[in-house]
């Protein structure tokens, strides 16, 4: 008997807590894709007006990391504007924190979740209003000039310096600049006194050189587009936040209360206590998880587990927050308070999300901050040295020297991975893939091995009875009544198979005394006085009765697939049982998929026989079956993995496989609402024991990175362009800006495309029945 089969939740949890409940485990095996940045698990929280992208995120670490003791000790959620000093930090107090934050041109305060989206709108509306100021005077000034002038609009832009701006035109341009600059100049400033360039400054110093040129017009074409891309930049990341916040939306406020004297009465969800009851009416949302006591059913959980099809619901089964009452009328218990829900933890968890950051936009951010010193260095040679070695013209390539500094802002490059990565996690969590961060969003497109449990994995995990063998004297019924009698107090599958025969059988079940697991091996326990035991086969040899086990029993159950169970006492072995578990019908096609996909190497780990578990690969197609693992076997499976493959996954429960998951790169778990462990402890969780969303999960990384990819190369090609037409004086001031936004634009907009990701769709059908299947657990020492 598995110690995994017949384990209880303690267990679970140890397990969870010494595998560190991440990827990483104690072994350090994840590579690259460990997260640099924490998530905001623990320590104090701050809301950062004026946090909106990675560059403010490289401020905050030069001026807040060295009086907390480093960077590392400081996490960032640039999505919801929030900076965590975790605990590890040194002691700095929150107003000291508020007066560091204040330097570098934003304000910080003590995080609170309710009005943090108060303050976030407060700040888009601000940025708002400025840019729209700094617009409406930049259009007058060009109007002005049209009207008064007659010189026509292509006057502003055909060159610069040849003659005076009118007083008023140059007027409603500076108050044009004044508005563009405003929210940016005290970041720009702070940059300067900390001699750290950033776009802030390279855009302040662009604007200053062209007042300094007398080109009022360029000054206000850049400070007006500069600060319409910040603006453009706070709207796209609160899409990708509100993308997030709709799930909230999911549960209604209120749930109908049922008393005890018949009366119903409308309270808030938030109020309701468990095991209170509530009436859901058909088409209904369902405010809270809860066990149906009362009705019946059939209830949309696509919002939660991403599932198309109705699901029915009658007495006993669970209902989940944010999930739609088809029809009749639902009397449900509360099993869970509103902030205990899987929705609720749902939105956290994509929420902490945010904090881990994917390599790739670690690397943009690591490139952003070497890459505008560079710019600032090359601008002052463009300025310097053709007047100096060629005799140019001065105020010509200081000119361009501003331009450079123009086009040379970094903003699109930097706001578009992030908005890229929320936008994935948001679509996952829409089609019931819940990802725990942005570095497991890069990390399955790389995928080169699967490991994969066998039992509710490939199987379907509902084992049943398929034949009782007695042997020697013993009757059937006797039989029965042993395993019975030692599975009555356990509530796994395998006993629930097996006390479902029983009861079947019309047997008069009586639980056994003094049950115990033997690790690996089966259950031991007392029934009117002698001893009795139930196991593998591997449990009996040990017992010295593997010889009483008929060898022509033994190859016919294992060669159809299914797995023997032996029952006996202290005399010997009273029988045999032979249980089932389907293949899941999809699991040859899913596992095809895979293949085309690129996954050289899909891996069954399981405990069980060796001669079960080949049947049930070669049906689905999988490339190696590594056979009756114990779970540390298991552990030992997936570091050689990781020797050989550059990013290895592991799917199993989340929980009896936690430490083979640990050792992954990355782990998937299987049927999140079935277990709330599997959302703590796997860093990629299936909302349902669909493995068709694995290959979807393998599609929506590589679309997102593809996504990704292209930012970065319209941002670099862009910039590029305009660098070399720069370098021979043939770009202007509000081309570049004019260009830096159109790029802000575009890949803003193809990053929001992935929210428009469509939920897998079921691969080909080919995992017939291997049989009649095979055990849930059956005994295999860890599935």
């Amino acid at each position: 008997m598995p110690s995994d089969t017949h384990r209880h939740d303690h267990d679970h949890a140890e397990d969870a807590q010494t595998s560190g409940g991440s990827c990483c485990g104690s072994a350090g095996t994840c590579g690259d894709i460990v997260p640099t940045t924490p998530a905001p698990a623990g320590g104090r929280s701050f809301q950062v007006s004026g946090l909106d992208c990675a560059e403010e995120v490289a401020i905050l670490n030069k001026v807040v990391g060295p009086k907390i003791g480093g960077a590392e000790h400081l996490a960032f959620d640039v999505i919801n504007g929030r900076m965590t000093i975790l605990d590890s930090a040194k002691s700095v107090s929150d107003g000291e924190i508020a007066e560091l934050v204040a330097s570098t041109g934003m304000t910080a305060k003590p995080w609170d979740a309710e009005n943090a989206s108060v303050d976030q709108a407060a700040h888009l509306a601000r940025q708002r209003l400025f840019t729209a100021l700094s617009g409406g005077f930049w259009a007058a000034g060009f109007l002005w000039h049209i009207i008064e002038t007659g010189m026509g609009a292509l006057g502003l832009f055909a060159g610069h310096g040849e003659a005076p701006m009118p007083l008023v035109e140059a007027g409603l341009f500076a108050v044009a600049i004044l508005f563009g600059v405003w929210l940016v100049a005290p970041k720009a400033w702070s940059s300067a006194r900390r001699l750290s360039p950033d776009m802030n400054l390279l855009m302040v110093v662009a604007v200053a050189g062209a007042i300094g040129l007398g080109e009022f017009f360029e000054a206000a074409t850049v400070a007006f587009f500069f600060s319409l891309s910040l603006f453009l930049e706070s709207w796209s990341v609160g899409r990708a936040r509100n993308a997030v916040s709709a799930l909230l939306d999911l549960a209604p406020p209120t749930a109908r209360i049922l008393y005890d004297d018949g009366s119903e009465a409308d309270v808030p969800a938030s109020a309701v206590a468990i095991n209170a009851r509530f009436v859901v009416r058909g088409g209904d949302r369902i405010p809270l998880d809860g066990e149906v006591v009362d009705g019946a059913g059939a209830v949309d959980q696509a919002p939660i587990t991403g599932e198309s099809a109705l699901v029915p619901k009658e007495r006993g089964d669970d209902v989940y927050a944010g999930t739609i009452n088809g029809e009749g009328t639902l009397t449900v218990r509360a099993t869970k308070a509103a902030s205990d829900t899987v929705l609720a933890k749902i939105i956290r968890m994509v929420g902490d999300a945010h904090a881990r950051r994917a390599p790739v936009e670690q690397w943009v951010a690591k490139f952003a901050r070497i890459y505008t010193p560079i710019v600032m260095a090359l601008a002052i040679a463009i300025a310097l040295l053709p007047p100096l070695i060629f005799g140019g013209a001065w105020d010509y390539w200081f000119y361009n020297a501003l331009v450079l500094l123009v086009i040379a802002c970094p903003c699109a490059l930097v706001i578009s991975t992030p908005v890229s990565i929320v936008a994935a996690l948001t679509a996952s969590a829409r089609a019931g893939v819940l990802i725990k961060g942005g570095a497991y969003v890069e990390a399955p497109g790389k995928t080169t091995a699967l490991a994969m449990d066998k039992t509710g994995t490939i199987t379907m995990g509902e084992p049943e009875v398929a034949a009782v063998h007695p042997l020697g004297k013993a009757s059937a019924q006797d039989l029965m009544t042993l395993a019975a009698g030692l599975e009555a107090r356990s509530s796994h599958p395998l006993a629930r198979a097996i006390l479902a025969r029983a009861e079947a059988d019309g047997i008069n079940v009586s639980a056994a005394e003094d049950t115990r697991t033997v690790p690996g091996r089966g259950l031991e326990g007392r029934t009117d006085g002698r001893s009795i035991w139930l196991g593998s086969d591997r449990f009996a040899e040990e017992k010295g009765f593997g010889d009483a086990i008929p060898k022509d029993l033994r190859d016919r159950i294992e060669g159809a697939g299914s797995t023997l169970v032996a029952v006996g006492d202290d005399t010997g072995v009273t029988g045999i049982l032979e249980l089932r578990d389907r293949i899941r019908p999809d699991a040859k096609g899913i596992v095809a998929q895979l293949h085309a996909q690129g996954v050289k190497s899909i891996v069954m780990l399981t405990g069980d026989n060796e001669r079960t578990a080949r049947a049930v690969a070669a049906e689905v197609g999988i490339d190696e079956v590594r056979a009756e693992l114990l779970p540390e076997d298991k552990v030992t499976a997936i570091e050689e993995l990781v020797e050989t493959h550059d990013m290895v996954a592991m799917i199993g429960d989340g929980v009896n496989d936690a430490p083979a998951m640990a050792r992954a790169h990355y782990a998937i778990a299987m049927g999140a609402v079935g277990s709330d462990a599997a959302i703590e402890t796997a860093d990629i969780a299936l909302m349902t024991d669909d493995l068709g969303k694995v290959p979807w999960l393998i599609g929506h990384s590589r679309r997102t990175m593809s996504i990704i990819h292209q930012n970065i190369g319209i941002s670099l090609a862009t910039k590029g362009v305009f660098v070399v037409a720069t370098a021979f004086g043939l770009a202007s001031m509000w081309g570049a800006i004019a260009a830096d936004v159109g790029v802000s634009l575009l890949v803003v907009a193809n990053a929001l495309r992935l929210l428009n990701s469509q939920e897998a769709k079921a691969p080909p059908s080919g995992g017939e029945q291997v049989g009649e299947g095979l055990a849930k657990g059956a005994l295999a020492h860890g599935h």
